[in-house]
């Protein structure tokens, strides 16, 4: 309440970076309480999640994963995806990610990208059961990331290869560190401040929602 005083409610807003046992409890938290906020803190009950803030009419910004440019190739397979569905049908894919150990939970970028390459490949790809996670330091620099990446990174790899093995493709984002985060953040907080100051209803927003308005430095 104080802050709120000082700086005014519109100039208040809250950033999730959390554990995925907290996603639902904070973003009702934050509704209840009227503070917008960005939250890319993945896991939790993601359906419920947004019934509770569309219900509630809350301003937020939610997105598995804040970094912009990563969050455009996610757009770009689900349009791919839209416009050529089965183009890679017979194709089996193949997904490994790798994460710090703090990671509790399978990348929700992942579960993204595997949704689009799922449609474009018509594979029984199974979310829970065919993602290969690596959480193991050995594992992990084993897979190319660097000692000193082992307590930030993203490194995933998504494979589709053809029937009789002869045709592949591998689509791979790499992350080391978190700036590339911290930036989308950024920019995610500031779009998020014009639409609450804009005057209209509360609404949840997306990155892509971001990326679309351009709101990006």
């Amino acid at each position: 309440a104080g802050i709120r005083e000082s700086v005014g409610d519109a100039n208040v807003l809250a950033i999730d970076y959390t554990h995925p046992s907290a996603v639902n409890n904070n973003a009702i938290f934050y509704a209840e309480n009227k503070l917008p906020f960005v939250m890319g803190t993945t896991g939790g009950d993601r359906d419920k999640l947004m019934e509770d803030m569309q219900s509630r009419d809350a301003f937020a910004v939610i997105a598995p994963n804040m970094g912009k440019q990563i969050v455009a190739m996610q757009a770009g397979l689900e349009d791919l995806a839209t416009k050529f569905p089965s183009a890679f049908a017979g194709y089996k894919l193949e997904v490994t990610e790798s994460h710090q150990k703090t990671k509790a939970d399978t990348s929700g970028t992942a579960k993204a990208v595997i949704g689009s390459l799922k449609e474009l490949s018509d594979d029984d790809f199974d979310l829970e059961e065919d993602i290969k996670m690596l959480r193991d330091d050995e594992s992990t620099l084993a897979f190319g990331v660097s000692e000193e990446a082992l307590n930030g990174h993203a490194f995933h790899t998504y494979t589709l290869t053809s029937a009789d093995g002869s045709v592949q493709f591998e689509l791979k984002h790499n992350v080391e560190g978190r700036t590339v985060y911290a930036e989308g953040t950024a920019d995610a907080v500031k779009f998020l401040a014009s639409k609450v100051g804009s005057g209209m209803e509360g609404k949840v927003f997306s990155m892509i929602d971001v990326l679309q308005a351009g709101a990006l430095e």
